[in-house]
């Protein structure tokens, strides 16, 4: 599980609710069934609309991509493409056969596969890239669901208070009660934008930041299959891949790589 992306959700809420009680208010106000249904069930209306149903059927791997924090760590990547690339120096590359077999990471085991096999090189490249494009398009599909429900929320959260407003002046025979109505009126326009705001972008950008991650994960080993597949010194494809590096501080080993780049 993602701390950040629980703790973020908890504070935003906690930060709105609580502000609104100490400034005076009552927060059962805030809690508004009728509200909730129309803000809430026509966002999710309008996106059930604008996408289709393979896409939909997409959200759960894009909520768990979201909540779920991938293990990674690049550097140990880094030590056991190099490794693998001194065997291959010194033996050859069919001595790595059994090791790509057995490797739990698809996209590295397919591309060393590929290498023992003797595909040509560019080959090799191209079609390491062609699974990325299709990966990175499948993400900025799950991002794209969320950013659609950010930027139709407010909308329908408006389109609530309008609503409420046109009852409340449907009925002005009980003007005392004019102010609450008008008040619980608002509050679907409140939903709307909180929504948007604390949960379906910050969720969308997450996502694309965690795809972003992964594709830098992915690029590294595509550049380190090219170059143990051309033979180059291995501390000269370590220099390369180091490049890669963002984060500078320790690492803690892990028992193996192929759990850090798995797929969502």
């Amino acid at each position: 599980m993602d701390i950040t992306t629980i703790l973020g959700l908890i504070l935003a809420f906690v930060s709105l609710v609580g502000g609104f009680y100490l400034e005076g208010g009552e927060v059962a106000k805030l809690i508004i069934l009728t509200a909730a249904i129309i803000v809430f069930g026509g966002t999710i209306a309008t996106v059930v609309i604008s996408f289709p149903l393979s896409q939909l059927k997409q959200l759960p791997k894009a909520l768990a991509m979201a909540f779920l924090e991938r293990k990674r760590n690049p550097q140990l990547m880094i030590d056991e493409i190099v490794d693998m690339a001194t065997i291959a120096r010194r033996e050859g590359v069919l001595a790595l056969e059994q090791r790509a077999q057995e490797h739990d990471n698809p996209f590295l085991k397919e591309g060393l596969l590929m290498v023992v096999d003797g595909t040509d090189p560019e080959l090799t490249r191209q079609i390491l890239e062609l699974e990325m494009d299709a990966l990175e398009g499948k993400h900025e599909g799950y991002a794209k669901m969320f950013d659609a429900a950010g930027g139709y929320a407010p909308t329908i959260g408006i389109i609530g208070t309008v609503l409420g407003l046109v009852h409340v002046l449907g009925n002005l025979s009980d003007p005392e009660s004019l102010g609450p109505k008008i008040a619980t009126a608002f509050v679907c326009t409140l939903y709307g934008v909180a929504s948007a705001n604390l949960i379906f972008l910050p969720l969308g950008n997450k996502i694309k930041v965690r795809n972003k991650e992964q594709i830098s994960d992915m690029e590294l080993m595509l550049e380190g299959i090219l170059g143990l597949q051309a033979g180059e010194n291995p501390q000269l494809i370590k220099k390369k891949l180091n490049s890669f590096l963002h984060d500078k501080g320790p690492k803690k080993k892990q028992a193996g790589a192929g759990s850090d780049v798995e797929e969502i």
